[in-house]
């Protein structure tokens, strides 16, 4: 129930703050399990991807979202809670497993199920590789696949800003189902996997207009996130070698207005003895 009023009071103030489009809506099943797929390009994806059906969409959400503190932890805590997000470990491994049971269980339910299969947000607003945890679902649920492509959303809350940004006009196109019912049962076989996974990429990437990247996006994002910290480290180092060498100028400076004064004061000296009186004495 949250989930509707959330909608209906969100619905209509973005519809005129951003005015979003979206095709395809007719390619989304109207009853029975699917697994909308997603690009990611920033967090307003949830908002806006949703908005324009009228289903729910339960997306499997990062565990962040839920284990936060203070009043902001709160507030995301209650929101995703509130409009059916379930949280997931991302670690991998088991916890890897453990969201494909709760993502099965939502589809033997009959509902949506959302999925951003590049595992994060696009760090520049290229498409990255998928990871093959969507093949599984969708081969041993046996259910559609329906790419869901966003387009420009990473305009108004790109990365780090937390402020949506006004002026954009924001799109959700949806494709037509994918069927991948020629390899059910054969959904433990890798090669099998990354060829369905690299299929609904494929399907995202034509609707959305991205370049497509065959790497992980976490990677890339790690390999950013170094770069970054080895650029503030560097300019650190600067600032410090700037500082330093101020000092040293100023230390400079200091030392030659001193030798300044006492030359000045050797010469003064020197006229007083060349006049016969103390450099001290009054006229």
């Amino acid at each position: 129930m949250f989930y509707w009023v959330v909608k209906a009071i969100l619905g209509p103030i973005l519809a005129v703050l951003w005015q979003p489009r979206a095709e395809g809506v007719e390619n989304v099943p109207r009853r029975g399990a699917a697994i909308m797929v997603s690009n990611h390009l920033s967090f307003s994806d949830h908002f806006f991807g949703p908005l324009p059906l009228p289903r729910k969409i339960t997306f499997l959400a990062k565990s962040e979202y839920f284990t936060g503190t203070g009043v902001k932890g709160l507030v995301s805590r209650a929101f995703f809670t509130g409009v059916g997000q379930i949280p997931i470990d991302r670690s991998g491994g088991k916890a890897s497993e453990a969201a494909l049971r709760t993502g099965l269980r939502v589809l033997k339910r009959g509902d949506l199920l959302g999925i951003y299969p590049e595992g994060t947000r696009s760090p520049d607003g290229r498409l990255y590789r998928g990871r093959t945890g969507v093949a599984r679902l969708a081969l041993e649920a046996k259910v559609p696949v329906v790419p869901m492509a966003m387009i420009n959303l990473e305009k108004i809350m790109p990365p780090g800003r937390t402020i949506p940004k006004l002026g954009v006009r924001p799109k959700v196109v949806f494709g037509e189902p994918l069927d991948f019912s020629r390899y059910h049962g054969m959904e433990r076989d890798p090669r099998v996997l990354r060829a369905v996974t690299d299929e609904i990429m494929y399907a995202l990437m034509s609707l959305s207009g991205q370049e497509y990247v065959d790497r992980y996006a976490q990677s890339v994002k790690a390999e950013l996130e170094a770069e970054a910290k080895e650029a503030r480290r560097e300019q650190h180092a600067g600032d410090k070698d700037r500082r330093r060498a101020e000092r040293a100028k100023r230390k400079e400076e200091r030392r030659a207005r001193r030798e300044q004064k006492r030359a000045e004061r050797r010469a003064a000296k020197e006229r007083a003895k060349k006049g016969g009186q103390s450099p001290d004495s009054e006229d």
